[in-house]
Parts: structure tokens; sequence; C-alpha cells
């Protein structure tokens, strides 16, 4: 029994030991990460042809290679695209971002280059590489929350950046976070569960399709509702306000003096 034990002690030691405990435990970390990224539900069920996929192929070697390479895998001057998935295809060309005409801090906004069918090509290609975010299912994008727990939602995550009323914010090294009001259900989706740029991805691990819907909901109260509190002077915040009632304060003091020399003379 001692020299048994002894050689258990020994072993313990051993560095292969060490090597073998290392390996156990990425082993036990990574099943369990897959295991629960499993267990998040996907936004929808995933359709796709294969004469949609060689079309949105055409489309992308056409247009995208140059930079993403032929296979998407990426180069020196765009990063892959195997595993973004449909939606974050979507999202970058849906809204004129993608193709980018020229290098900057992030992408920006411009008219679209291609139609809703072309669009859904190229998603349904790149979704074919491998397992990304889909394309959110309508029932999440009808806007009919909660608008007070998204409104919550929103000031917990996302005002930081866009600002609680949604209208955007600067960010470091000339880049800024979007304002929302014109943005469409789907594009808020897929930004959330895509983090394109500076955005983090908020899966439905983090936040999940409901309470998404709850954020739709609340921003598009935001949209189709006036402010209560009278002029919202760009919904900038404390800073427009105090400019405006600086302004108002000295253009006073400007009058009065005006008055008060009329008046001496």
């Amino acid at each position: 029994m001692k020299r048994l034990r002894s050689k258990i002690n020994g072993m313990r030691r051993s560095p292969r030991a060490l090597g073998i405990v290392m390996f156990a435990g990425l082993l036990v970390v990574g099943t369990g990460y897959t295991a629960v990224s499993a267990s998040v539900s996907p936004n929808r069920e995933v359709v796709r042809t294969q004469e949609q996929i060689d079309l949105g192929k055409k489309i992308f070697l056409a247009n995208c290679a140059s930079c993403h390479g032929k296979n998407a895998e990426g180069s020196v001057n765009a990063p892959s695209l195997i595993g973004v998935g449909e939606a974050s295809v979507d999202f970058q060309v849906s809204t004129g971002r993608m193709p980018g005409a020229a290098s900057g801090p992030q992408l920006e906004v411009k008219p679209v280059q291609f139609t809703l069918e072309e669009t859904a090509a190229m998603a349904a290609y790149i979704g074919s590489l491998a397992d990304g975010p889909s394309i959110p299912d309508a029932a999440y994008l009808q806007a009919n929350g909660n608008a007070s727990s998204g409104g919550e939602l929103f000031r917990i995550n996302c005002a930081m950046c866009h600002n609680a009323a949604g209208a955007g914010g600067a960010l470091t090294q000339g880049k800024y976070a979007p304002q929302l009001m014109g943005s469409s259900a789907k594009t808020i989706y897929e930004a959330m569960i895509t983090g394109p740029q500076n955005m983090p991805v908020f899966n439905d691990a983090n936040i999940t399709p409901e309470q998404k819907n709850d954020i739709i909901t609340y921003l598009t109260y935001l949209q189709n509702n006036s402010s209560v509190g009278g002029e919202e002077l760009g919904s900038l915040g404390p800073v427009s306000e105090g400019l405006m009632a600086w302004l108002g304060l000295l253009g006073l003091l400007v009058i009065i003096a005006v008055w008060l020399a009329a008046k001496s003379n």
C-alpha cells in the first residue's frame, strides 16, 4: 500500500500529469462552451436553395472577392467572412455600408447598391460557408413588446454610446455610434446579434429575442412620438440644453444693455 501511494504521488509530480490536467481542463471548458452556445436558439430556420447560393457566389466574386478573398477567407484589406452569418451580410449590404467606398475609422452609410434579391443571395452564400447569426424572424420585428422594459434594457446596454434617446454619440479616434431614429426594426436586431464595427455582440444568451423586441418597441415609440418635454434640441441632453439656456441669457443681457443705453440717451 505504501509503495502504491508513493507511486501515485510520483505520478502527480510528473510533468506529464500537468499536461494531462491542462488538456482535461481545456476539453471540459471547450465542451461546456459548445453546449452553452448550442443551447441558444437560432433566430429562424434557415432555408437556402442551391440556385440562390450560386447567384450569391457570382455576385460576391464580382463585387467583394477583391478585398475579402475568393473564398471569403479575408485578406490584409478586409476580414474573413466565414462564420459571420447571413444577418451580418444583410446588415452591411442593406444599409449601404458594403461595399466599402474608402478606408476610414468606420464604414459609412451609403446608397444601397444591390437589390433585395441580390442581398439575400449573397447572405445565403456566406451563410452556407459556416454557421453564424441568421436573419431574424419577422415575429421579433413587430415592435409589439414592452416599451418600458425595452427602454430599461436600452439604457443599461446601449445608451452609453447611442444616447438614451437613440440620438447617437461620438466615440474615440473619429468613430461614432450612429443615431437610431431612421433605423428599421430588422437593422436594429441584426446590429445587436452581429456587433458591427465597435458595437458588442448581444446574442440570445445575453439578451433574449423577446427582450430585443422590447428594445425595438422602445425605439419605435421614440421614432413615432414627439418629446413630451417640448423641443428636443437634438436629444443631445444637458449639453445642448445648457448651450441654449446660455445663449438665451446672453441675448437677454444684450437686450437689457441696449434698452438701458437707449433710455439714457
